[in-house]
């Protein structure tokens, strides 16, 4: 057994200090965390997702202040971490650090032995969180790596001591990742949630032993925009009004926190005649989102209740450089039944409102929204059953697990794994049908039955399932594989569609264009079709989105 002198105790500071090294070093490896892609797809998002999860959880300890306690801070830190989670990692790791924290939440300070049995904690928590563990993932590298730290300590080992071994094993435990998942050895890449576990780790471990780590402004959160001032001149009147956004801190100076009820602010922003409001309170937090043509109101009403952790005021007449947000249906009162869509793309997005989703978040491969993106759109959609259309598998642990944390109705997450099977559940989702099982069992059907497939260019060679693919070929993905490759995106979908048995059955083809698609060329590919398969009607949409240039859909 290695032992060196180093730190004995670890406080709430010094988890604090570590937590930042770690967010640091994977946020410098982001980008290479991003590319360890089985498919070469431009898509991968896990190092982004991992690193915008555990710097949500630093963001919230940092903004209720300095807690020598490590209890006291991890609490906080697991708290954002978790609203903050986004992608199947991040929501892995954000259960990690939950179990981490009911390890803790009872010590000021801990030593290698405390601080050992609360990451044996994060093994149980982070599995627990999981419906159908894999192994050769995160999951695997955080356990055997733990696992094998814990039992080669001491008394008389330093935290060092631990977190050495854990590293030592987590490095060993991520190269045999793909040895457990041959679709990792055949694409020649290991687990990628695992190896940014291990950046972390890493990042922890020289923050602790204090190697120079990245301290400056961490700018892993959205970029301000630009703000183009002169569209709201001297002469202008003012439209639109303001987005206000604030986390406010009940205090007790002036209220119970802890019985004070959401409801009392949405009865204020309703009397102040604010829009487009969302509102919940998290502990003795109250985060709120309102449209307002007179913001000052706003806040001297919500300060007789506590004090102002963040403001941000916007006036919605002035251009920004952000995409337009997606649209969504205008608040109504509280009703049987809604529906939240994901969407990536401006067309797909208008279309599911036009079938009926109530609220989209936006989000998809390489934008994956958080647990709390989700929480606000059910608050923004009041109703006694919420649908909830994931549309893509990286997101679908999202979704359930702010189902899980949301109590103001009952929630349903159908598991569509991509937009069109998305596209064809909302298809089938009416409000007439008052039975939740059975409704949300035909959307399910639906979105399993369609045909579908997602048209890309490969951006570097690779092997999968034993098909070369070439720097540049275009792919047509369905359900996870490769179905047909091509020099170009539209004889790609005619090569996938020409595979399939059952297209003399099909009566409907649709057709998404990506939004650098040309018009033309999406023409060109519906009239192919329509030769091809005289008895379908085929429908094109200019689906806006992002990486990939053709979805389709034949039903």
């Amino acid at each position: 057994m290695r032992q060196t002198m180093g730190t004995r105790k670890i406080d709430g500071n010094l988890y604090l200090k570590m937590l930042v090294g770690g967010a640091a070093m994977l946020s410098a490896h982001a980008d290479e965390i991003n590319d360890l892609n089985v498919f070469p797809v431009p898509d991968g998002d896990t190092g982004t997702n991992m690193a915008r999860t555990i710097e949500g959880g630093i963001s919230q300890s940092e903004k209720e202040g300095p807690q020598e306690s490590i209890g006291k801070f991890s609490k906080s830190f697991s708290r954002g971490a978790l609203l903050s989670a986004r992608g199947n990692s991040g929501v892995i790791l954000s259960q990690i650090f939950a179990g981490i924290n009911q390890g803790l939440e009872n010590h000021d300070t801990v030593d290698a032995g405390e601080l050992a049995d609360a990451f044996r904690m994060g093994i149980s928590k982070s599995y627990a969180a999981v419906r159908n563990p894999t192994e050769g993932t995160i999951l695997t590298v955080f356990r055997e790596s733990t696992e094998y730290a814990a039992d080669r300590i001491g008394e008389e080992s330093s935290v060092e001591d631990f977190l050495r071994f854990h590293i030592d094993e987590a490095k060993r435990s991520l190269k045999a990742t793909k040895e457990i998942l041959p679709v990792l050895a055949e694409a020649d890449v290991v687990d990628s949630g695992a190896a940014g576990y291990l950046y972390i780790a890493e990042g922890m471990f020289d923050a602790l032993t204090g190697k120079s780590i990245q301290t400056g402004p961490r700018n892993l959160s959205k970029p301000e925009s630009d703000v183009d001032i002169d569209l709201f001149t001297r002469d202008s009147v003012l439209e639109f009004g303001y987005c206000t956004e604030f986390l406010l801190r009940l205090t007790t100076a002036k209220v119970d926190p802890d019985s004070f009820c959401i409801d009392t602010v949405l009865g204020d922003l309703e009397t102040l005649k604010g829009e487009s409001v969302v509102a919940y309170k998290e502990g003795d937090i109250i985060k709120v989102h309102v449209h307002t043509f007179r913001p000052g109101d706003v806040l001297a009403r919500m300060q007789d209740y506590g004090e102002f952790l963040t403001v941000k005021i916007e006036n919605m007449s002035v251009c920004h450089s952000d995409p337009p947000k997606a649209p969504s249906k205008p608040a109504a009162a509280r009703k049987k039944l809604a529906v939240v869509a994901v969407s990536n793309g401006a067309g797909l997005s208008e279309l599911f409102i036009g079938m009926g989703a109530d609220r989209i978040v936006s989000g998809g491969q390489t934008c994956n929204p958080s647990i709390e993106e989700f929480i606000e759109a059910f608050r923004s959609c009041p109703a006694d059953n919420i649908i909830v259309l994931p549309n893509n598998s990286n997101i679908i642990m999202t979704a359930r697990q702010a189902a899980d944390l949301y109590t103001d109705s009952a929630v349903y997450v159908v598991e569509t794994k991509s937009l069109i099977q998305g596209y064809s559940a909302l298809s089938v989702i009416t409000p007439g049908i008052t039975d939740m099982d059975i409704l949300t069992a035909n959307a399910l059907r639906a979105a399993s039955e369609v045909t579908e497939c997602e048209v890309t260019c490969a951006v570097r060679d690779a092997v999968i399932d034993g098909r070369k693919i070439r720097k540049g070929e275009y792919m047509a993905i369905s359900r996870g594989r490769i179905a047909a490759t091509a020099v170009t995106a539209e004889d790609a979908v005619t090569a996938m569609l020409e595979q399939c048995e059952d297209m003399d059955m099909c009566e409907l083809i649709t057709i998404f264009a990506g939004k650098n698609v040309p018009e033309d060329k999406a023409g060109e590919l519906a009239e192919k079709l329509e030769e091809t398969y005289d008895d379908c009607e085929v429908r094109v949409f200019c689906g806006g989105q992002d990486v990939y240039d053709y979805y389709i859909a034949a039903e």
